[in-house]
């Protein structure tokens, strides 16, 4: 159950738009994630970007989030003082724990913060094995 209108797609395994690799000029997107006692919780603060510029896919327990971000103005680099802001694509890759219930994922994008929840599944996300002798 998806919030606004953030939509989480299956990555296809046809597709090489979503299963190649990061081209080299996509900007990583910085995160922080965390675990309550049900859930899986990702925060992903993207300030200038439209929620319609962002997607997000999966395929079994990896994310994807990618977007672009859009610079309205256009500078030639010799006239920065200083450039930190990365302005173009960007994306991001995570691999999800086992215990991940990947089919129930909901999203938002409020106050320039991209809000991903992930429910737990009742997977042991450790098995300790027995050696029999």
């Amino acid at each position: 159950m998806n919030s606004a209108n953030i939509k989480i797609n299956p990555i296809s395994k046809d597709s090489s738009k979503n299963d190649g690799p990061i081209e080299k000029e996509y900007g990583q997107l910085s995160l922080d994630i965390f675990h309550a006692d049900k859930e899986i919780v990702i925060l992903a603060p993207i300030a200038g970007v439209k929620e319609e510029d962002i997607s997000i896919a999966i395929t079994d327990d990896v994310l994807v989030i990618r977007g672009t971000r859009q610079n309205k103005y256009e500078i030639p680099e010799e006239n920065y003082y200083t450039k930190e802001c990365f302005w173009g694509n960007f994306s991001r890759s995570i691999v999800l724990p086992l215990e991940a219930d990947t089919k129930n994922i909901s999203a938002k994008f409020e106050h320039n913060v991209l809000e991903i929840h992930i429910p737990k599944s009742d997977i042991e996300a450790t098995k300790v094995i027995k050696i029999n002798g």
